[in-house]
């Protein structure tokens, strides 16, 4: 017998340690298709996730690789987004028209990213048509690694709250409603976990409490149209994370979820054994909708009583709320965003961009704009586009300016809505609401520090007003009626993001835009490839594969 090839032997060795070494994969299959359900007492079309609604978790560990392989068997091109998972140097999985082809019916696509550095309560969703109305949401939780001390003791169980308001109508008729130039209207009623709670003690239990034992509840505002408060009937929530974040933990007798936000609570089951009510009811409307869920103590039979806990009224009490809302900064985990994250009230803001949401006609049918203009996808997305060179027979950069005139609201235009952002530079963004509803603004790729919500205008002089210290990085933000909210970040995630409203109608009518920050470098180190699995269309279809990225 031979002697041992040494130079195989340790090539073989270098090759276990680095499969060894490799974050753990995650591996989902998804059959997407219509279902009739009725969440809201009347059957309807819903869009089912292997026959759920909602959606199956995801359930992962920081780092964790996610493969999702997705079969659309809708009759329409289908898209999923992952609300609040940053996808670092990847926004070829981001999942919106202006970075995706969409999958079309009868084929599957199999997304692939990574939750690097980042904790928490999260939710996807469908991006495409109006599917959003009709379902297809669900939840996505990311979990610390063993070696992290979180800063609770692990709590009995965590139950997931999906929670939203739902139209009776079909998403295919709302979508033709606006279409035609007309708005959606007034939603029909609010959901928990796709069901709408009937209140009067024929409800099964949706949760169940051990006497004695602290349990996590993770709500997320997953609806189309209206912030939500929620409480627990008898109970107090003590808040511990918020979008990624673990939260200084103070603590409430309900809480105002906005659009698109998460929250984590913790809530002990230290009352009389019987059952309780957990409410979700709308903020900001005439007429209040609400829905109940039932949670149960085990071992009891008492029905829960009747007299359900008021939520609070008026806007000025959830700003003040929000003014509660502390980072922890003592707290070890995956911190988002990690340059700048322990003092970013210190780094040099290189530039102040100003958005201001707007609202028009064009042609007499109603559009949402920022700053006057309002986004139209294009049949090549926009990524694409400009990984192939040719952004310039797609779209135009930089159409609006960071400091729109003071008439901004008077004339909307429509065009795709691209802005630049020069990577690492450390930004400031102004969300400016002239208008009398609440506004709820997402920016992916990122999270954010949500340094002030105030009322009025906002003018350079209000920054004496910002957090510098302890403001909760997030990827949400909340803007009250005339009022203004200030966030500030570092781009120092490359790719093509989207910063989008969380209003359904008003993401469907235009008010989104993308924004492009490329490496100088055009280096593996800032971006990845696209894919070699990245699904073609528009005028890249049958264009030869771009050059890659170095090393």
């Amino acid at each position: 017998m031979g002697k041992p090839n040494l130079l195989l032997l340790a090539l073989i060795s270098t090759l276990v340690v680095l499969v060894q070494s490799e974050d753990p994969y995650l591996f989902y299959t998804w059959d997407v298709s219509y279902s009739t359900l009725s969440p809201l007492g009347v059957p309807q079309q819903v869009i089912t996730i292997n026959g759920q609604f909602p959606g199956p978790r995801i359930n992962g560990t920081s780092n964790n690789n996610v493969i999702i392989n997705v079969f659309n068997n809708l009759d329409e091109p289908l898209l999923f987004t992952w609300n609040g998972i940053q996808q670092r140097k990847n926004s070829w999985q981001e999942g919106v028209l202006g970075t995706n082809c969409p999958i079309q019916p009868g084929t599957n696509f199999t997304y692939k990213f990574q939750v690097k550095d980042q904790i928490g309560s999260y939710f996807y969703y469908p991006t495409t048509s109006l599917h959003r109305a009709a379902g297809g949401y669900g939840p996505l939780t990311v979990h610390s690694r063993e070696l992290i001390p979180v800063p609770f003791d692990w709590p009995e169980e965590e139950y997931i709250v999906l929670t939203g308001d739902w139209y009776r109508k079909s998403h295919t008729e709302l979508k033709r409603h606006m279409d035609n130039g007309k708005t959606i209207g007034r939603t029909d009623g609010v959901i928990i976990n796709g069901k709408q709670g009937k209140g009067d003690g024929s409800d099964p239990p949706m949760f169940t409490m051990i006497p004695g034992k602290t349990y996590r509840y993770r709500f997320c505002n997953v609806g189309m149209k209206n912030s939500l408060n929620v409480r627990i009937q008898g109970h107090t929530m003590k808040l511990v994370e918020i979008e990624g974040s673990h939260t200084v933990q103070n603590v409430y007798d309900s809480l105002d979820v906005h659009m698109g936000q998460c929250y984590s609570v913790l809530v002990t089951a230290d009352q009389k054994p019987k059952d309780y009510y957990l409410v979700s009811s709308t903020r900001f409307t005439k007429t209040v909708l609400m829905t109940t869920a039932t949670i149960r103590y085990t071992g009891s039979n008492e029905p829960a009583s009747p007299v359900l806990p008021e939520a609070p009224t008026g806007w000025a009490w959830s700003l003040n709320q929000f003014r509660s809302f502390r980072w922890n900064l003592t707290a070890s985990a995956a911190r988002p965003n990690p340059q700048g994250s322990y003092h970013y009230g210190k780094i040099n803001i290189t530039r102040t961009i100003k958005f201001v949401n707007t609202a028009g006609t064009v042609d007499r049918k109603l559009r949402y704009a920022i700053n006057g203009l309002s986004h139209m996808n294009t049949d090549t997305p926009l990524k694409l586009a400009e990984y192939y060179g040719i952004q310039d027979q797609v779209f135009k950069y930089d159409i609006i300016t960071d400091d729109p005139p003071a008439d901004v609201g008077t004339k909307v235009t429509i065009a795709p809505n691209v802005i630049t952002g020069i990577f690492r530079n450390f930004v400031e963004i102004i969300f400016e609401n002239h208008e009398k509803s609440v506004q709820s603004w997402h920016l992916s790729g990122y999270s954010f520090f949500a340094v002030a919500i105030e009322p009025g205008t906002w003018s350079p002089e209000k920054r004496k007003n910002y957090n510098l210290v302890d403001a909760v990085s997030r990827h949400t933000i909340q803007v009250y009626p005339k009022g203004w909210a200030a966030i500030m970040t570092t781009l120092d995630n490359a790719g093509m993001w989207n910063m989008r409203s969380l209003l359904l109608e008003r993401n469907y009518l235009g008010q989104q835009l993308y924004v492009s920050v490329l490496s100088p470098a055009r280096s593996l180190r800032d971006e990845y490839n696209m894919p070699e699995t990245q699904l073609l269309c528009g005028k890249v279809k049958n264009l030869p594969f771009p050059a890659p990225y170095s090393s």
